[in-house]
């Protein structure tokens, strides 16, 4: 059965990635990218479905783990009675792509060490044809099937059953490299790889691109790793950036909320570049924009909310038998059904990171603003319609407040193009829409009576995403509306301290209810209290979530407060970009005489001059212990 899911860590060539269990089993690899079916799947079912095991055969052998500095490069060293030995995992960062490199190397004493690789493709639905040759003086491993093959080097493998196996001493100062490379089936096999070489160049590889990180501030080292991570999810071929690296890890275990998040979502993608570009990566603003040309390119009412790695429109969603789900939680899912829903919210978190790209200096291209152009009129002519909100609610479309606040940004970001760049477009127009959502949201996205932005027009419910509101300069985050709003999350979503995306027994999903706190909002949360003034809670906040942490500084989706466990597909690049921003937040509330950020610009209505005081209501709840990161708030739904 496969480990809890804060026991895997994340190996990547910037193609694909692997994620490698604290027990030395690789249970989870997709070549040559990230959207392949997978090889090794026994993340999604047991052994049968594929893995890679590489660990001592002493049964109470006990490890450690960590990554190489500021890389990608995972090291396990393991204990044993007779001694001890380091397994260096890692995918190198080179043209010797689709290539997983395993080196044991002995420390101290001989140790006895055990191999089982059982190559599974097409999501466990093949069992390839294997065959052990010899390629000059060495052993190799073959696996054909369809139009995938792979070869295994390193060691003298036999047959068991439908595994391949081995054992092995290594003695101090000894070295014994394992690989595995995949290639086309009409291909020939590719070349031994150079380890010694590949590992330099990796571990080079990434620290240059670690140490261009311009981050000093608090909680600097999740801050890089986080920046890491997110590098590590970004398909170097086209610069699209995937929401996560696996797909159908529950967020409900034995439910059935179970998503493939190996493609490109341009919100998150969006908010991805954004991070970056603050942190001196101005390259990948380039590289995601021309991706973003070439997946949006042709008719603006054809754009969608999601994408493949290579812009694939088409990502028809399926269930698979041949994978029983990770410790049972099934319908295992490939493809994404959501491509095909209408979310109001996606263009204006677009606009927003090419407005800071255009602040940061980053030139126009000859297209790039005809594209935002051509974005802003597809939202004219569509986004006033209900759409399914940025939880991709399968029930009926709403009116959802926080869709509502980026339509607002998008027309706010074109007519900054003009006013303060010198673009062209009508930028009266797009300023008389702008105020026209403005108030909309006033007066059908607020509660008076309860004092709160409200999830979608005509409820009283709350929904954790309204937290974005200040964040893209819609309102201050001291505006009296927007403290209501926080009250009303910390009183109505709040679960063992940690904040739900919503009610779901209440909730429009059309999917049963049950789940867990969803991380991303909780970072939004802290980044909230840094810019309204409570600092202290931030900071209690932000500790107690980085705790949720693996060992080596890696996020899911969820967190299970209750049962301690990560849950949801990992790692989450969405978990990692919130944890950036609230780290930048809690910087910048520490400075002396610090001003809020605000992505888009001062918000120019009344209503988001409040003060910086605690509103009536927000004091209460901070006087009865709401919504800090130590309180336990009763929940009111599963």
């Amino acid at each position: 059965m496969a480990l809890g899911i804060e026991d895997y860590g994340l190996i990547s060539d910037c193609y694909s990635a692997a994620l490698v269990g604290r027990d030395g089993s690789i249970d989870w690899l997709c070549l040559p990218h990230y959207d392949s079916p997978s090889m090794f799947g026994a993340l999604l079912g047991t052994e049968e479905q594929g893995r890679w095991l590489l660990a001592p055969a002493e049964p109470r052998a006990t490890s450690a783990r960590h990554y190489d500095g500021e890389t990608t490069v995972l090291v396990t060293r393991w204990l044993t009675s007779e001694g001890e030995v380091e397994v260096t995992d890692f995918m190198p960062a080179a043209d010797d792509r689709a290539t997983v490199i395993r080196r044991v190397r002995g420390i101290s004493g001989t140790v006895r060490m055990h191999v089982a690789i059982r190559i599974r493709f097409g999501y466990a639905d093949a069992l390839p044809w294997v065959r052990l040759q010899k390629e000059g003086t060495e052993n190799v491993l073959l696996a054909v099937a369809g139009g995938d093959s792979a070869v295994v080097r390193g060691l003298e493998l036999e047959a068991d059953g439908n595994s391949h196996v081995a054992d092995f001493t290594v003695a101090e100062g000894e070295v014994v490299d394992m690989s595995l490379s995949w290639f086309a089936s009409h291909t020939s096999p590719p070349e031994p790889p150079k380890v010694d070489a590949l590992l330099k160049g990796t571990k080079k590889w990434w620290t240059e691109w670690a140490e261009r990180c311009q981050y000093e501030g608090p909680y600097r080292e999740a801050v890089v790793r986080s920046l890491i991570t997110l590098r590590a999810l970004t398909f170097t071929e086209t610069g699209g950036i995937v929401a996560a690296a696996t797909t159908s890890l529950p967020e409900e275990f034995g439910g059935e909320r179970n998503w493939d998040y190996r493609f490109v979502w341009l919100r998150d993608a969006s908010m991805t570049i954004s991070v970056l570009l603050r942190h001196g990566y101005v390259g990948a603003v380039d590289h995601w924009r021309n991706w973003l040309l070439r997946a949006v390119a042709g008719d603006p009412a054809d754009v969608q909310i999601m994408y493949g790695l290579k812009g694939e429109r088409y990502l028809g969603e399926r269930e698979l038998p041949s994978l029983p789900g990770y410790q049972g939680s099934s319908p295992v899912r490939v493809g994404n059904a959501a491509y095909k829903q209408f979310q109001a919210d996606v263009v204006g978190e677009v606009m927003l990171a090419l407005q800071e790209a255009r602040q940061a200096g980053i030139k126009e291209t000859e297209f790039s603003w005809e594209l935002q152009k051509a974005l802003v009129t597809f939202l004219e002519k569509h986004g006033d319609r209900p759409d399914s909100g940025m939880w991709e609610i399968r029930g009926r479309p709403r009116y959802f407040t926080q869709s509502r606040a980026m339509v607002w940004a998008a027309y706010e970001c074109a007519a900054r193009g003009v006013r303060d760049f010198g673009l062209d477009g009508p930028v009266e127009h797009w300023e008389e829409l702008r105020d026209q959502t403005r108030r909309d949201i006033e007066t059908k996205g607020y509660d008076a009576k309860k004092k709160t932005y409200t999830q979608y027009f005509g409820t009283s419910e709350v929904d954790s995403s309204l937290l974005q509101l200040p964040q893209i300069g819609y309102c201050a985050p001291d505006d009296p509306k927007m403290l209501g709003t926080v009250a009303a999350i910390e009183k109505d979503l709040m679960h063992n301290g940690l904040p739900l995306r919503y009610r779901t027994k209440k909730s429009v999903d059309g999917l049963p209810p049950g789940e867990h706190p969803f991380l991303a909002c909780s970072f939004w949360l802290v980044e909230q209290y840094a810019r309204s003034g409570r600092l202290a809670d931030a900071h209690e906040l932000m500790s107690r979530l980085l705790g949720y942490a693996n060992d080596l500084g890696l996020l899911s989706e969820e967190y299970d407060p209750v049962v301690h466990r990560q849950v949801g597909n990992t790692p989450q690049a969405l978990t990692h970009l919130t944890l950036v921003r609230a780290a930048e937040a809690i910087a910048k509330a520490s400075e002396p005489e610090a001003p809020s950020p605000q992505r888009v610009g001062k918000p120019k209505s009344k209503s988001t001059s409040g003060s910086r005081s605690k509103s009536g209501t927000q004091r209460k709840a901070v006087k009865k212990g709401k919504g800090t990161s130590g309180s336990k708030v009763e929940r009111k739904s599963k």
